[in-house]
């Protein structure tokens, strides 16, 4: 693979990773109600989906999975169902808004796991991020010149980008932390979190 090539590549994805989607906003959401931690561990959990999701594309087990009807019809309600519980939640803390600020880094520690996990099933459940790595992945690679390596380097690369990206975006929550500590604010940001998850699970689920 030619760094020309690679670097066609680089932009294309850049561009794709850039837009808002489900992972944008359960690392938003998770960086409201558990601060940098909460946010950095979503953000790893998210990394990690994409890793699994990436290598399947690379090593060929994606083409199995994304024709198998039945499996790949059961992932994408799978992942509508766990993005609209996603978003119910957020609305419910929106309703309720019984917030103290954002949430005590040493409360947060027990729930290190489950922040983690609700990036990587967000993540992993999303048959649409498999079928970006299948059709956006085969439009850089020749059969006769590429290996399987460098299909791989491809598909971590969105990887890498995509978790940098969302490193910027904890980063700015961090920045604008005591302004999203404010109760109104707070109710306003899980309110547009809920209704945003709910909306890409429903997409999730309808298109197509």
């Amino acid at each position: 693979m030619t760094w020309s090539l690679y670097s066609s590549y680089l932009i294309v994805v850049t561009l794709v990773v850039l837009a808002p989607g489900p992972d944008t906003m359960v690392v938003l959401k998770n960086s409201l109600s558990g601060g940098s931690r909460g946010g950095l561990l979503a953000s790893f959990g998210i990394f990690a989906g994409n890793i699994v999701q990436g290598s399947a594309a690379a090593l060929g087990l994606g083409v199995i999975i994304a024709r198998s009807q039945p499996l790949f019809i059961t992932l994408k309600w799978l992942g509508a169902a766990y993005l609209a519980y996603l978003g119910i939640q957020a609305l419910r803390g929106a309703w309720r808004g019984n917030y103290e600020g954002l949430e005590d880094p040493q409360r947060s520690r027990t729930k290190g796991f489950r922040r983690w996990r609700e990036g990587f099933l967000s993540n992993i459940t999303n048959p649409k991020v498999l079928v970006l790595y299948l059709s956006v992945l085969p439009q850089f690679l020749n059969p006769a010149t590429t290996n399987t390596w460098d299909a791989l380097l491809l598909a971590y690369t969105v990887a890498v980008l995509g978790g940098l990206w969302l490193l910027v975006l904890m980063f700015f929550v961090h920045r604008v932390r005591d302004w999203l500590g404010k109760r109104r604010v707070r109710r306003t940001m899980d309110g547009v979190t809920g209704t945003a998850l709910i909306g890409f699970g429903a997409v999730l689920a309808f298109e197509g």
